[in-house]
């Protein structure tokens, strides 16, 4: 089917989701915001489905999480996991290139290491909240339950299902001072006491305080749940994501290696080139069976169809002196398929005076994956790069511009093939793992996975096949001590691997064909307190050993190897002051030293801040009225692992306001960087530092009947 067919087959499915809503709304439920004290109150868990396989009270898990629920979402007015990651201790957030979500976990940069109803969901992309319950940030390795990568943690998103028994709409309109706008339905309705069916969709126009930039999200996820007996539910979606939007790779260094200010409002690209679509068809299939009160299983199965394209100039270099810019660019398409089938048993047991929770699961994960690019190539020098002066805007339109000599030059996709791979993946895990209570106090979490993981590469431009198989066993253990119920201190070490054909199985070309997957290691303490008053506060200190692919602070197109160690502290407090004053708070210090590279090594890592600093919190003055202030700080950091470019501090204040209407209709107005600082909040190289969006605002209107 077409772009076009496809996007008028989402809006029809749209129209009639929204023809059906004014049928029921006299059944509706009268509450603005369903309750989730379950989700975020003691468990890291939605209906059994959860980045964890067991349902385990947060204070029992020995490993440093937050938990953003869709409540904080819709309160803060996040629209992006970016958002989330900058309000999140011990994580920030990278550029991704300008098209993908980059996460950068305890100083390891990842785009790979996203999952969703606890499933792999490794495609480059952005991805939407639209239909969220909650998203749990874990951070360490542990490749026992995640399999390869999460060499620095991980991100897991919970969907929203169906509810058997309650029929609901809810929906949010916005606008923001850019001019973008957007709008989302949850519906919900419940046929009879065994089913329920669920819509979530949205759509979004973006513009951004950059120029030129622009595009339109769309999606729609209908979900079913269906219970099949008092022992069995199953829950079945089919998610439709249809993106394109305008790729901003920022702006250069200077000769101090900082960004140059005066370059804030220049977009170093194409008006016309710099661009990303996406179109991805997602189906899930989970069935939970209690066998009995002490044994259980779950068995998911996944299919994913993305087809992505990007393409996209950049600055990859820039003499102050000449204010020449030095432009590179290509063109990249991703199809990939991804079939993930996974089952677990959940069995509660005791061996004399041993309480035991065993997890025991396989998965087995086939993935195709066909990647090409293009490197730009301009005929007046004949080559990927061309020089031009740094004007407002750059001369440069769909490919064809005049360079610093004065001369018209022209880009051209089809000449430069730089890559063509066709990647076969086939994995399959087995692991177990026991959490033994051995008395009130203690517990001891011990366990281990197995994978297999094997890739086959076809090289189309060197006409070579190649194909490796790893086999990997990852250990994990942990010890829970509770002198209260309410009080846990905890110790655990964890690893996890990743293969040298890297995170998006780019290759196995030349040496990286001999070479075996690189390992991470994790030691982490800490300590959790629920206080009485429904407030928590955790904190952990850590030492990750790490040797990854990352950026090459030479070429941004290219990857080094790079062995690093990071220590670490975080901290978080979270929950409610009073009835009325709801607070989350979190801090890290992050330190590190490069410890293996090519080039000089007991340096500081890049991207990795000493401090970062983040509160957000609410306080409702009336029923009727609220309001919330918050902050984030980010200490300055390194762009690039040689320490020569340098990403400079920043403090931005965002702040709220909401008027509830009636118990249905909330009336809510955001505001972020209420101070208007220029900052710059992340970099992909050298040359690509992005420029924070000045004081901006969106109102929304969110309700529910």
């Amino acid at each position: 089917m077409t772009r076009l067919g496809n996007r008028l087959l989402g809006a029809t499915m749209l129209s009639m989701a929204l023809s059906g809503f004014a049928a029921v709304a006299d059944d509706a439920d009268d509450t603005l915001v369903q309750n989730t004290v379950e989700v975020t109150g003691n468990y890291l868990y939605t209906d059994q489905v959860n980045a964890l396989k067991t349902p385990t009270p947060i204070i029992d898990v020995p490993q440093s999480l937050s938990i953003v629920t869709a409540d904080q979402i819709a309160e803060q007015g996040f629209s992006s996991i970016g958002q989330i990651v900058e309000y999140t201790p011990g994580v920030s957030t990278s550029q991704g290139e300008g098209h993908r979500d980059s996460v950068v976990f305890r100083g390891v940069r990842s785009t790979a290491d996203f999952f969703l109803d606890g499933v792999r969901d490794d495609v480059q992309y952005y991805r939407p909240l639209y239909n969220l319950e909650q998203v749990e940030v874990l951070r360490g390795p542990n490749a026992l339950l995640f399999g390869r990568g999460g060499t620095g943690g991980i991100l897991n998103r919970v969907t929203k299902k169906g509810q058997i028994g309650e029929a609901f709409t809810g929906y949010q309109i916005g606008l923001n001072s850019f001019g973008g706008y957007n709008g989302q339905i949850d519906y919900n309705i419940s046929p009879n006491d065994t089913s329920a069916f669920r819509i979530n969709a949205m759509y979004e126009s973006l513009e951004g305080h950059r120029d030129f930039f622009e595009g339109d999200i769309f999606a729609v996820n209908p979900t079913a749940r269906f219970q099949l007996s008092p022992q069995t539910t199953l829950d079945v979606s089919y998610e439709y994501i249809d993106q394109e939007r305008f790729i901003d790779r920022g702006i250069p260094t200077g000769a101090d290696g900082r960004p140059v200010e005066a370059f804030e409002d220049i977009v170093f690209g194409d008006r016309d080139i710099n661009t990303t679509t996406l179109e991805a068809h997602i189906l899930r299939a989970a069935v939970s069976h209690a066998f009995s009160e002490n044994l259980k299983a779950n068995v998911s199965a996944f299919y994913g169809d993305y087809d992505k394209m990007y393409q996209n100039f950049y600055a990859a270099g820039y003499d102050p002196v000449t204010n020449i810019v030095t432009l590179d660019g290509y063109l990249d398409t991703t199809q990939r398929e991804n079939l993930i089938l996974s089952g677990n048993l959940i069995g509660q047991f005791e061996t004399g005076p041993l309480g035991h929770t065993v997890v025991a699961g396989a998965e087995y994960i086939d993935t195709t994956n066909n990647n090409d690019r293009y490197n730009s190539f301009f005929d007046q020098s004949a080559d990927d790069q061309e020089d031009f002066f740094v004007q407002r805007p750059i001369d440069l339109i769909n490919g064809v511009g005049t360079n610093a000599n004065g001369l018209t030059t022209t880009n051209d996709f089809t000449v430069d093939l730089n890559d063509d791979t066709h990647a076969s993946v086939d994995v399959f895990s087995a692991y177990v793992q026991d959490e033994i209570e051995i008395a009130d106090w203690l517990d001891v979490i011990v366990g281990a996975r197995f994978d297999r993981f094997e890739i086959e590469v076809l090289n189309v431009v060197a006409n070579d096949t190649r194909s490796r198989t790893d086999e990997e066993i990852s250990p994990r253990l942990g010890v829970v001590l509770k002198p209260q119920e309410n009080i846990s201190f905890y110790g655990s070490y964890s690893d996890t691997f990743l293969p040298r054909s890297g995170e998006q199985f780019a290759n196995i070309n030349g040496a990286n064909n001999a070479l075996d997957p690189d390992t991470f290691t994790n030691l982490e303490a800490g300590v959790k307190w629920d206080f009485a008053s429904g407030l928590s506060l955790t904190a952990a200190i850590f030492e990750i050993e790490q040797s990854s692919p990352q950026v090459a602070d030479n070429d941004p197109s290219t990857l080094d190897v790079i062995d690093s160690e990071i220590t670490g502290f975080e901290a978080q407090l979270q929950g409610y002051l009073t009835d009325d004053w709801f607070i989350t708070a979190g801090y890290s210090n992050l330190d590190g030293e490069i410890v293996n590279r090519s080039g000089p090594t007991g340096l500081r890592p890049r991207e990795l801040p000493e401090h970062m600093f983040s509160v957000w919190s609410t306080y409702q003055v009336t029923e009727a009225f609220g309001f919330g202030l918050g902050a984030t700080y980010q200490d300055e950091s390194f762009i690039d692992n040689g320490n020569n470019a340098v990403l400079p501090s920043y403090t931005r204040i965002d702040a709220a306001a909401f008027y509830d209407v009636s118990e249905t209709l909330r009336v809510q107005l955001n505001v972020e960087n209420a101070t208007d600082e220029l900052y710059f909040p992340n970099a992909h190289s050298t040359h690509q530092v992005s420029v924070g969006a000045p004081l901006n605002a969106r109102l929304a209107v969110i309700g529910r009947f």
